[in-house]
C-alpha cells in the first residue's frame, strides 16, 4: 500500500500555541524528541536518536523541505543506514479558538518491506501516541510558563 499516513486531530488550543510547539526546539522538546539543534528553515538539517519496536537505536535523518510560518511544515524522514526516504507534513487549520492538525507520513513504502520495524502499523501506532497523547497533553495545558 502506497498511500500515505493521514492523521488529523483537533485541540483545544489556539493555532499560534500548536505552531510554536511544531517550530521552537525548546518547545518541542517537552514533548516530542530530543533534537539536539532544530530550526523551522528550508535547508536545515536535524537528527536525533529513536528506539525501534525491537529495541534497537535508530538515528533519524531529517532536513526541512517546506516552511509555511503558522501553517506548515515538511521534513525529509530516513534512518541512518537504511534504504528509503519519507516525508513529513505538519499543517495547521484554525478552528475558532482551537485548532486542527493533519499530519501526513508519505513515502513509507520506501523503507524496507522485509524489516518489521518498518511496517506501517508501527508508524500510525507511534503517530497516534505523538499526537493524541504527547502533543494534545502539551498544548491543552496552555502556554508554558516562561511566556
Amino acid at each position: 500500500m502506497n498511500a500515505p499516513l493521514i492523521i488529523e486531530r483537533t485541540y483545544n488550543a489556539p493555532i499560534q500555541l500548536v505552531w510554536k510547539a511544531l517550530s521552537d526546539n525548546n518547545e518541542m522538546k517537552k514533548w516530542y524528541f530530543q533534537l539536539p539543534e532544530f530550526k523551522p528553515e528550508v535547508g536545515f538539517q536535524f537528527q536525533f536518536n529513536g528506539t525501534s519496536k525491537d529495541g534497537k537505536p535508530k538515528l533519524h535523518l531529517c532536513q526541512v523541505t517546506e516552511v509555511v510560518p503558522g501553517k506548515k511544515l515538511t521534513y525529509s524522514w530516513a534512518y541512518a543506514g537504511v534504504t528509503g526516504i519519507s516525508f513529513v507534513t505538519w499543517e495547521l487549520f484554525a478552528e475558532g479558538e482551537k485548532t486542527r492538525l493533519k499530519l501526513t507520513h508519505a513515502g513509507l513504502d520506501t523503507f524496507p518491506k522485509e524489516n518489521q520495524n518498518f511496517a506501517r502499523e508501527n508508524f500510525e501506532g507511534g503517530w497516534a501516541t505523538i499526537l493524541g497523547t504527547w502533543l494534545k497533553e502539551f498544548v491543552e495545558a496552555g502556554p508554558s510558563v516562561s511566556e
